[in-house]
């Protein structure tokens, strides 16, 4: 028996005990890639390390610990008043924007944690105050990130063209971009009705003027808490503000709550520290996680009462669940599992069927690990099945780096993990298995798909 079948059989291993056992999947990781790594891959303590994701942890301590302090000083609420006016109160269209935005942010050239990492905390309160499914928001913050990630001057974008470049394959950038903004539009719309959107419709917020409390932001009821037409019903709300809901004769449901915190000194310290997140990202290439604890370090000094029981707030369960997972699949890579089932796939003498196990493989691995360094491993391993002609070149570079990249809401991904750790406690482990369940879902069907839109045209 080979190491690379080894070592997948190590990888069934952990996730079957951990289903059925009360151990933690991202530890059973770690100590599986201890045993393999120590008695298979004849690797030392130091390689083993190597392999732990030192940045993804740093971006999910860092954000996580920031938007708990903003959570603390009220920034968080202020940001939700804020979107609430720019949509006119209409919660339906509040995961829309958190798609467009990071969408935009993808397609102008941050990375994907960087754009999930500064809007995914955001979405996720927007979703709290307003009884928006957390599964729903996270998702299309996550889609929105891939859909723009293949512009042209995108990092998805510029890493698939650049090896069609250098591989001298042809190409097309804008198909590329085109077919994967509307391919993963086509997801959310499935996300919003299969996740609760439906009952999102006809919902508006009003702010309160009387109040004056500056408690609590503007909220939106969970869906179901809806009074007969005319009549009172409470919403009930994280924080336990109970703010007035109200259904008029023509069914639209109109939500009364406090007057949301004004902009004070901390706050708008949070602001600015956000901002120097996005520019910092965008335009100087910083990393997210270090520029979120040099944030975190400043409130911290400026204003300690945003820093109680922040760090508490951590999602350290998620923190070490994807770093052990990460930790585990680097070592796949550095044994060349990956390679192996890349190379064995590329020989099979049926190339349709080689160009759809391709799109699987890209798809699966990249449901545990980086994106980016599939993208960068798996097209030149499709260059025998494009070299002979059998399959369009355009067609399966276009279906692998999707595939690919919609995977990107698993929680075992940067994008899906960011999105697990900033949900609330109380619902982060069911949003955690839905995520799973999606992105294992998504890692099977999303191959299929673009495999039979993209890949049989162009070669029958």
């Amino acid at each position: 028996m080979s190491d690379q079948v080894i070592s997948l059989i190590a990888l069934l291993l952990i996730f079957t005990v951990a289903t059925f056992t009360s151990a933690h999947l991202g530890a059973l990781a770690i100590v599986a890639a201890f045993i393999v790594g120590s008695t298979v891959a004849d690797e030392s303590s130091d390689d083993i390390f190597s392999g732990f994701p030192g940045d993804l942890f740093v971006v999910l301590v860092g954000v996580t610990l920031l938007f708990a302090m903003a959570k603390n000083n009220g920034t968080v609420d202020w940001l939700v008043n804020a979107a609430v006016k720019a949509v006119r109160g209409r919660i339906a269209l509040i995961p829309w924007v958190m798609f467009l935005v990071t969408a935009l942010l993808t397609a102008v050239g941050a990375v994907t944690p960087a754009a999930v990492g500064i809007i995914a905390p955001i979405g996720l309160g927007f979703a709290a105050a307003y009884g928006i499914n957390p599964v729903l928001m996270g998702l299309l913050i996550a889609n929105g990130a891939s859909a723009g990630g293949f512009s042209p001057i995108g990092v998805f974008g510029g890493i698939t063209n650049g090896v069609v470049e250098r591989n001298n394959l042809p190409g097309s950038p804008v198909l590329l971009f085109t077919a994967s903004f509307l391919f993963n539009t086509a997801l959310c719309v499935i996300a919003f009705l299969a996740f609760g959107g439906r009952q999102l419709l006809g919902r508006r917020v009003q702010t309160y003027e009387g109040a004056g409390d500056g408690s609590s932001g503007t909220r939106g009821g969970p869906p179901g808490d809806i009074a007969p037409p005319g009549g009172p019903a409470t919403a009930r709300t994280p924080d336990g503000a109970t703010p007035t809901l109200t259904v008029a004769a023509s069914g639209t449901a109109v939500v009364t709550a406090p007057e949301p915190p004004r902009l004070d000194g901390p706050r708008a310290l949070t602001l600015l520290g956000l901002l120097g997140l996005v520019v910092g990202a965008l335009f100087f290439d910083l990393d997210v996680g270090l520029m979120a604890l040099t944030v975190t370090v400043v409130l911290s000094l400026v204003s300690p009462e945003s820093a109680k029981g922040a760090v508490d707030r951590c999602a350290w369960s998620t923190v070490l669940l994807v770093c052990g997972i990460v930790t585990y699949v680097s070592q796949l890579e550095r044994m060349g599992t990956i390679h192996h089932l890349g190379k064995q796939v590329a020989s099979l003498h049926a190339p349709l069927i080689g160009a759809l196990l391709i799109c699987l493989i890209g798809a699966i691995a990249s449901a545990f690990a980086s994106t980016t360094g599939m993208l960068g491993a798996l097209i030149p391993l499709a260059v025998p099945f494009l070299l002979d002609g059998q399959v369009g070149a355009v067609g399966l570079i276009t279906a692998l780096a999707i595939s690919s990249s919609v995977v990107d809401a698993s929680p075992f991904s940067t994008s899906g993990a960011l999105v697990t750790a900033n949900t609330p406690e109380e619902h982060r482990d069911a949003v955690f298995r839905r995520l799973m369940a999606w992105g294992l879902g998504i890692s099977v069907a999303g191959p299929l798909v673009t495999w039979g839109l993209f890949v049989l045209p162009t070669s029958l």
